[in-house]
């Protein structure tokens, strides 16, 4: 699943080109993928309107409808991916599937919602699994999503006292488990997390309430530095595909642990490199340095 650095990186990219056109067509080939909307309601809702910059929230996209109160809300999930196509250029953003030579043939088997605009451009939602949802909402409806949402990374409130509070508030719950739920850290997912407990030096099995205050300041810059490393270097999990600038996603090249399993470690040089399952999730870490 997309994590914060890559759902970033589809917003930075569609918003060079999304706000700049009204709608004049919405295509609905899914409409299992619209939640709580017929195909009617949401395509009424759409035509004659343009977008605002696309926001996020955790992995969550947010599209404000312009002097509307009224917001689109999307989620890749699995294998979600926008292809956003003009005269002049075609930038697919999203998740690599099995036949990505014809994920870039829009619109095609994959294709399960298109909105087409009146400058000539399109964006079309191509989805291999089907996981991934469109939305629509008001402003009280978003505040109450966003605030199902925990701390995010690399934000004002995700401060050192504040991510103390809370895992202090949870000290029973294992590190990995902990990191996963976005309702306490939003945006990250199995691979960053697996990752940042590997630079932390701290087992991803590792009750919260053993971890020392030395450890919980390095878990918490490594959460930072990860994050914007990640973002910098445009994610990991798209890294088959271009951004809007034409580059790929280079985190993939940084990774330590993560589908490095049976490898010699990376860092101490010792260990090896063990993939366990933690509340369903397969997760990576060495057994040397991780204690």
């Amino acid at each position: 699943m997309p994590e914060l650095p890559e759902v970033e990186t589809v917003r930075v990219s569609l918003n060079k080109y999304i706000p700049h056109g009204v709608i004049k067509r919405v295509v609905v080939k899914k409409p299992k993928l619209l939640k709580d909307l017929t195909v009617t309601q949401f395509q009424s809702a759409l035509v004659g309107q343009s977008f605002q910059p696309i926001e996020r929230i955790g992995k969550l996209l947010i599209w404000p409808l312009k002097g509307q109160d009224l917001y689109l809300l999307t989620h890749l999930k699995m294998t979600g991916q926008f292809i956003f196509v003009n005269q002049e250029k075609l930038i697919a953003t999203g998740h690599s599937d099995a036949d990505s030579t014809m994920s870039l043939t829009v619109p095609n088997k994959y294709t399960h919602i298109e909105i087409h605009f009146n400058n000539g451009g399109a964006v079309y939602y191509n989805d291999m699994r089907q996981f991934g949802y469109f939305k629509l909402v008001n402003k009280e409806e978003l505040l109450r999503v966003k605030s199902k949402y925990g701390l995010e990374p690399l934000t004002q409130n995700f401060s050192l006292d504040n991510f103390i509070a809370l895992l202090q508030s949870n000290p029973k719950a294992n590190l990995k488990q902990f990191l996963l739920n976005q309702s306490k850290i939003a945006g990250l997912g199995n691979i960053y997390v697996d990752e940042i407990a590997h630079r932390s030096g701290v087992s991803p099995m590792r009750k919260v309430g053993t971890i020392s205050k030395k450890e919980i300041l390095n878990l918490y810059e490594q959460i930072n530095k990860v994050i914007k490393q990640a973002i910098k270097e445009r994610g990991t999990t798209f890294s088959d595909y271009l951004d809007a600038d034409g580059n790929k996603g280079n985190f993939i090249k940084y990774l330590k642990v993560y589908q490095r399993m049976g490898q010699h470690c990376l860092t101490c040089k010792k260990g090896e490199i063990v993939k366990v399952k933690i509340g369903g999730r397969g997760t990576h870490y060495c057994n040397n340095c991780q204690k």
